[in-house]
């Protein structure tokens, strides 16, 4: 495998703002939001959809045929391309979006593994591949398959750990920004009683497949669970016993037993915390720990472009959150054939935008501020 740096460049620079993350409020000014169109689009509230959920393809697609509108006006979308990074979230979303867009469609959905022999293997109408680099191999099989590729395509992309952090290759600065956002909120909370290898040994024991129906695959719950466990409110052998043994069911009875215990603590910083976390969890808002996204954003947009051009490749992509040269070339070529470009992120909005405080100091969203290109040369026609 042949890596090399292509420059710097913002995803920006060819997506623009047709970025839409997690909040469904397209960055783009010209797209209406979620909270603006929810009845426009059919759907029975303003309640945002996560990403594996009919209603979120329900969004995108609606979105998408406005986009087109203004794209190529007079040319209807006659067909779908996604790509993604795992399989069942990213085939959930494709399988959403297809149905909501009744077009036909295909995905790329690639992780890189260097250890097996390079793969990709059709299943159906989407593609796995443990190589970034079978983009190519992926367009001549869909359009074996009557794929299009022109301006009545809409080209839909991942992201997180697709666009940037390819998975397998450069993911790891990602999750590492997470839990950094996560380090950073609980040390400034608990301050001197912050004890960092209780932390993360929460962390890491809870933000497992087999924690999910406890914490909803949610790293807002998640980051707050690790606070009150670090705060020792609650230690961990306890409730890792409580949730294995059927006690302590899910999140909501969770924040409901600390809403009990959390007021006794004698910690002002935690309880305000605390207040706001369950004031959020009761409005139904998916990203109720905002003091913990937010200190996502400074860390994740930390690590892009942070290293400089002449720093060892292994040093960046283990470090630095890098733009994936593939998928680059491959939005490039998309871009010049007249194609609908859509980036879609599950990222919170708090954890990608800066707040207006921040945006005066220079701070830019995640998809504008600019980072290194790495990848593979390939060739698509």
């Amino acid at each position: 495998m042949t890596y090399a740096l292509h420059s710097r460049a913002a995803v920006s620079d060819l997506f623009g703002d047709r970025v839409i993350y997690r909040n469904l409020a397209p960055c783009d000014s010209c797209l209406p939001s979620l909270r603006d169109a929810w009845r426009e689009i059919g759907l029975g509230s303003s309640r945002i959809p996560r990403k594996a959920e009919p209603a979120y393809g329900q969004v995108v697609a609606w979105l998408l045929q406005r986009a087109q509108q203004m794209n190529a006006p007079g040319v209807p979308l006659r067909e779908m391309v996604y790509l993604g990074d795992t399989k069942l979230l990213d085939g959930t979303a494709f399988a959403n979006l297809k149905q909501a867009l009744r077009l036909p469609g295909w995905a790329f959905i690639a992780s890189e593994n260097l250890t097996a022999p390079s793969q990709m293997t059709p299943e159906g109408d989407r593609a796995l591949a443990n190589r970034w680099n079978a983009l190519p191999e992926f367009v001549a099989w869909a359009r074996s398959q009557g794929g299009r590729f022109d301006e009545s395509t809409a080209f839909v992309v991942d992201l997180d750990k697709t666009v940037i952090g390819a998975r397998g290759r450069n993911d790891k600065p990602i999750d590492q920004a997470r839990i950094e956002g996560v380090e950073r909120t609980v040390s400034e909370v608990l301050g001197a009683a912050f004890n960092r290898d209780a932390f993360l040994e929460a962390y890491r024991t809870l933000n497992q497949p087999t924690f999910h129906p406890f914490t909803a695959d949610n790293q807002d719950y998640l980051a707050y669970i690790c606070l009150i466990v670090s705060a020792g409110l609650m230690r961990l052998p306890e409730l890792v016993s409580e949730v294995e043994g059927g006690q302590m069911k899910d999140f909501a009875q969770f924040i409901r037993w600390a809403e009990m215990v959390v007021p006794f603590a004698q910690q002002d910083g935690l309880l305000e915390i605390h207040q706001a976390v369950y004031a959020r969890v009761q409005l139904d808002d998916p990203t109720p720990f905002k003091t913990f996204r937010r200190n996502e954003y400074l860390c994740t947009v930390a690590r892009l472009g942070r290293l400089p051009d002449d720093a060892p490749l292994a040093e960046r992509l283990a470090t630095e959150i890098c733009i994936t040269y593939e998928v680059w070339q491959a939005v490039a070529w998309m871009q010049e054939r007249g194609a609908l470009l859509l980036a879609l992120s599950d990222k919170p909005d708090e954890a990608s935008l800066p707040t207006e405080e921040l945006a005066a100091q220079g701070h830019q969203p995640l998809h504008r501020t600019p980072t290194h290109i790495v990848g593979e040369e390939v060739r698509l026609s």
